[in-house]
């Protein structure tokens, strides 16, 4: 017969995990009748997130997942702004407007002072704002020709799925240039092939999520101003730099991919990948205030004052856009440089010793784009595993790995990706690297059995 004592809070007995809740299972998919002590929920909570892997070791994401004790300062702080209030939190809705002009500056716009921006959720949904600016522009430009303005249409390399959701949400024509053997990245005869007067604008990538690599944008608006002479179709650019806009100002700064190109009328970037900041900020700025239409700008007066506002979300949170002016200000652009730098030789390094185990071919070597690398097999290669594999047995170690196919026309090829961000370290990318090494010849002494015929073409395919 068991025994029940009466546990008091105030008595030396007292201890989280012998209350009711941690004595039973938690409840999961109904709210418990009655509430239970902060400190017994907090503790099994975050028991339960043990189980998620170790942020530090995901080398498969973009977004930022180490920052500085000030920054968590902040964001406690900041925790009850709401970045859409402007009128109670001016200051904040202040900071924002800095930082537009700071990215306006940092990407070099003619008017940074005087442009116009805002800050988002993510890149993708600033992605998504600059794309609208497209169509509206567009629409007007047609309706004022007398033009029918029923066929939108936007050019596209190999893109992340944002740009996908945004022309089914906006009911345009996603004209995506697919990857091919031998050109893994939008061209500009790729590009030329595709344009027509429908096309609202064409959207190179700065970091293209499948290989870590730059488009190259000059190289599209001089194809884009030759065939302008050519047929009189003035098509605009937007930059999807969700990464590269945070890395290239930095350390390539010779590469012309801003507003120094006169097409380009807007960028979007992402704060919270290698801008640095905690997740859930986003940038979209415009050239100059003309290239983003009044008709897109709403404004509201219920919340206290008149305020005008461009965004897909309403209610969101301020610290971010906080946790990014610090950014900017605490390290500067010369700190940036050195942190980006970094990651940038601790990717070619993992690069370099990648190539000399001698399985694999360099897709991407870390030198001239985002920080990180990228593989595949070498065809002829028989290591009894493919990526896939590899990658489970990494996680074994902490490590997350992406392994994928590539998108049209390429999916028989599969590769592997790092990604290298701030907080990492040299010694890390050598425990990486011994842990690969580990795995590699786990997989000679143990190899994966699979069915006869089954393909290898830079990994099997599954």
């Amino acid at each position: 017969m068991a025994i029940h004592f009466i546990r008091d809070k105030k008595e030396s007995i007292y201890d989280p995990y012998a209350q009711g809740m941690a004595e039973e299972a938690i409840p999961k998919y109904r709210m418990p009748e009655t509430g239970s002590a902060p400190e017994v929920v907090t503790d099994l909570i975050l028991d339960e997130l043990l189980l998620d892997g170790n942020a530090k070791q995901n080398l498969a994401t973009f977004c930022q997942t180490d920052v500085d004790r000030y920054i968590h300062r902040i964001m406690d702080k900041c925790v009850d702004k709401n970045m859409i209030d402007k009128d109670e939190y001016p200051q904040t809705a202040e900071i924002e407007l800095r930082c537009v002009a700071i990215l306006a500056d940092l990407w070099n716009s003619p008017a940074s002072e005087t442009t116009i921006g805002c800050s988002t959720t993510g890149s993708s949904e600033a992605a998504m704002l600059g794309g609208l600016a497209l169509k509206w522009k567009w629409r007007k430009r047609r309706e004022a020709e007398g033009k029918p303005t029923d066929k939108p249409n936007i050019v596209t390399g190999p893109v992340q799925i944002c740009w996908h959701k945004f022309a089914r949400y906006f009911d345009v024509e996603i004209r995506e240039i697919p990857m091919e053997h031998g050109r893994l990245l939008m061209t500009p005869e790729e590009v030329l092939k595709r344009v027509d007067e429908n096309t609202i604008g064409v959207v190179p990538t700065f970091g293209v999520t499948f290989t870590l690599e730059y488009e190259d944008v000059k190289a599209v608006s001089d194809a884009l101003d030759k065939h302008q002479q050519d047929t009189g179709l003035d098509i605009p650019i937007h930059v999807d730099a969700a990464s590269g806009g945070f890395i290239a100002p930095f350390c390539q700064p010779d590469i012309l991919w801003d507003f120094r190109l006169p097409r380009v009328k807007s960028i979007n970037a992402s704060g919270h990948k290698y801008g640095l900041s905690p997740l859930g900020v986003g940038w979209v700025v415009w050239r100059t205030e003309q290239d983003l239409p009044e008709d897109l700008i709403f404004r509201v007066n219920y919340l206290g004052g008149d305020m005008p506002t461009f965004a897909l979300n309403f209610s969101r949170p301020g610290g971010q856009i906080i946790a990014q002016y610090y950014n900017l200000l605490r390290h500067g652009r010369e700190g940036y440089r050195r942190i980006q730098q970094a990651c940038l030789d601790h990717g070619a390094y993992i690069a370099a010793e990648v190539s000399k185990l001698g399985i694999f071919d360099l897709l991407y070597d870390g030198t001239s784009a985002l920080p990180g690398a990228a593989w595949m097999l070498k065809p002829d290669a028989d290591p009894g595993f493919n990526l896939y594999d590899l990658s489970d047995k990494l996680r074994a170690r902490g490590w997350q790995v992406a392994s994928y196919s590539l998108p049209a026309n390429a999916q028989d090829m599969v590769i592997q990706r790092v990604l290298i961000r701030h907080g990492f370290s040299r010694d890390m990318a050598d425990l990486f690297l011994a842990d690969l090494k580990r795995c590699i010849e786990y997989f000679k002494e143990n190899p994966v059995r699979r069915n006869l015929g089954e393909k290898q073409a830079g990994g099997y395919k599954h």
